[in-house]
């Protein structure tokens, strides 16, 4: 037996090694052992034999070839590593890839569903091994590609869905850790029901929800609009449904990654900070944790607590709820008669799960509507798509789960109310069978007492108004002065919310010294290499434009020697933010005593 190894090598020796030329294609008379690489016709892509972070085992896999810092988008055998660096990739007559061990058994190795005639595995530009004909470039006539089997990164151009036809899931999957890449424990797909949306997933339970596909984008991921950066499209026809990436600008690296952590997150190379700049991420907040209010309950961030009931609705345990514990979610407040129901509109929010629902792409809103009616156990309906005025139809049945308020969102929901929950409306819903004159005395009296309501709210109002007009004028003042604020009231730098956004890496996690009620403090390094510490007032936080500004005037005011120096601020928008000089993490009483 400890002949095999030698016998091995005698045989590939016979064969044509990849030299050190660089080449990015290998036929059945070449293979590529440890140490060798192909790489892409641009040099982008290249692929080979690596191990991962402090692991020996050696894995084939594809990174990027021209960034120092290896990072790796592929891996061939990442269930069955080699234990040495006598592996071998090659090419059959069947047009399978294969990777040998030292022994010559085979540990991996594509498929494909036809013959071969003369086969060759090509890594393209795009970082796609390809398995095909000679000749043949056509990736609808391949053999095999990489990009129908991703591991934990998705490349522009690879699909994230799922083929209506073989039934085969176009899936992430993270890695075990950063020493292992085999099969991690999240996941992100395509929703294996109803109407489809992306899921991320921690074993078998769902952690975070995309939302559906209303058009235009993702209802969950509003910030997905166009851009500069990358076109997207999502589509979804016979064959085939899937979500996909491609770059405006062909030459930047950019990927999207499954990580240990649940996050789904974007990155683009930047090429003078030679590092990965996270561009966005999915999961931002605790209202991104799927169900997190349970049924019938939607989560809105900016409220305290974030959980509550849908109008209608009332918690169905409340001794559990006012301790905020909202798993078991809401319950109508009247239970639904079938025959006499209405509808609620609520705009604004991330559409319902759609584990219990049907879809026709051809009906109108009014037809929905009339189908759910139709339905006694049809809860919600809705357009698919909200272009062109809407079409489609989606109707759920059973609780609505994971709704959170996303005010950016255009997509509307009706939700089945029972008709004497619809009597106290507020023209939102829609109301059938309301001829009857109880009714209408109770509208009536009900307008009437809503408008006395109002007057009393006008006096509030008036004095909370003119006080917002006295911070707008301020706020106006300083954003006339984008250098300098206003000498009558500061006299500090202004900076610019897109500078401290790129000193502190778009405000990552890595960067964040800590935090507190006032919201975080970021480290940051500017264009001149000054190093700054970033004070982000939460926007949670109740402190106003004017508290915000007496603070600043005392911290200007308390300028000492041993006290850390207020360099500027910033005020744009809903931030609020505070730039001090950044010292480093050491004790206190080294520099008050340092003369003792």
């Amino acid at each position: 037996m400890g002949y095999i190894p030698i016998l091995l090598f005698c045989f590939f020796s016979l064969l044509n090694r990849v030299t050190a030329t660089a080449i990015d294609i290998i036929n059945t008379a070449q293979f590529i052992r440890d140490g060798d690489t192909i790489v892409s016709a641009d040099g982008t892509y290249e692929l080979g034999f690596f191990s991962p972070g402090k692991s020996k085992n050696r894995y084939l896999g594809i990174w990027y070839g021209k960034i120092p810092v290896q990072t790796v988008v592929w891996v061939a055998n990442r269930e069955t590593p080699l234990n040495d660096s006598l592996g071998v990739l090659k090419i059959t007559h069947k047009g399978i890839l294969i990777l040998l061990d030292r022994s010559g058994s085979v540990i991996w190795s594509s498929n494909t569903a036809r013959p071969a005639r003369n086969p060759t595995a090509q890594l393209l530009e795009s970082g796609n091994l390809v398995v095909k004909e000679e000749g043949d470039n056509n990736l609808e006539n391949s053999l095999w590609q990489s990009f129908e089997h991703p591991t934990d990164t998705i490349l522009p151009g690879m699909k994230l869905g799922r083929s209506r036809i073989t039934g085969m899931d176009w899936s992430m999957t993270s890695w075990k850790s950063e020493d292992d890449p085999s099969r991690g424990n999240i996941t992100c797909k395509l929703a294996p029901y109803g109407y489809p949306d992306m899921v991320v997933m921690e074993g078998s339970q769902v952690k975070y929800r995309s939302g559906l596909w209303d058009g235009l984008r993702f209802s969950g991921v509003p910030s997905t609009k166009p851009n500069p950066i990358y076109k997207y499209e999502f589509v979804f026809n016979e064959k085939e449904i899937f979500y996909r990436e491609s770059l405006v600008d062909k030459s930047m690296h950019w990927r999207l990654v499954t990580r240990q952590n649940g996050d789904v997150a974007s990155f683009t190379w930047i090429e003078k900070k030679q590092s990965w700049l996270l561009y966005e991420t999915a999961n931002t907040d605790n209202c991104d944790r799927y169900a997190i209010c349970g049924a019938n309950g939607f989560c809105d961030i900016q409220s305290s607590p974030v959980c509550d009931c849908l109008n209608g609705f009332v918690p169905k345990s409340p001794r559990d709820w006012n301790v905020t514990d909202w798993a078991n979610g809401c319950v109508r407040r009247t239970p639904l008669n079938c025959s006499g129901d209405g509808f609620r509109k609520l705009a604004g929010v991330k559409m319902p799960e759609t584990k219990s629902s049907w879809f026709s792409k051809t009906m109108n809103l009014e037809e929905c509507r009339n189908t759910c009616l139709e339905k006694c156990n049809c809860t919600a309906y809705s357009n698919l798509d909200i272009r062109n005025e809407g079409s489609g139809c989606l109707l759920w049945f059973g609780d609505l789960v994971d709704i959170r308020v996303l005010d950016d969102n255009e997509q509307e929901i009706y939700i089945r109310m029972a008709e004497s929950e619809l009597v106290v409306d507020n023209g939102d819903g829609a109301k059938i069978n309301k001829k009857s004159k109880a009714k209408k005395r109770i509208i009536i009296s009900t307008v009437l007492s809503t408008g006395i309501l109002f007057l009393g709210l006008a006096l509030v109002l008036s004095v909370w108004m003119k006080k917002q007009q006295k911070n707008r004028k301020i706020a106006d003042a300083l954003e006339r002065s984008p250098d300098h604020m206003h000498k009558e009231d500061l006299e500090l730098p202004m900076f610019d919310l897109g500078t401290l956004a790129c000193a502190t890496n778009n405000f990552s996690v890595e960067n964040k010294l800590g935090e507190g009620g006032f919201g975080s403090v970021y480290k940051g390094t500017l264009e001149d290499r000054r190093e700054i510490a970033v004070k982000r007032l939460s926007k949670n936080s109740r402190q106003g434009l004017d508290e915000f500004k007496n603070e600043a005037n005392y911290i200007v005011k308390l300028q000492h020697q041993n006290l850390v120096k207020l360099l500027g601020c910033c005020i744009q928008g809903d931030e609020k933010i505070l730039i001090y000089e950044f010292l480093p993490n050491r004790s206190l009483d080294i520099f008050i005593f340092a003369f003792y």
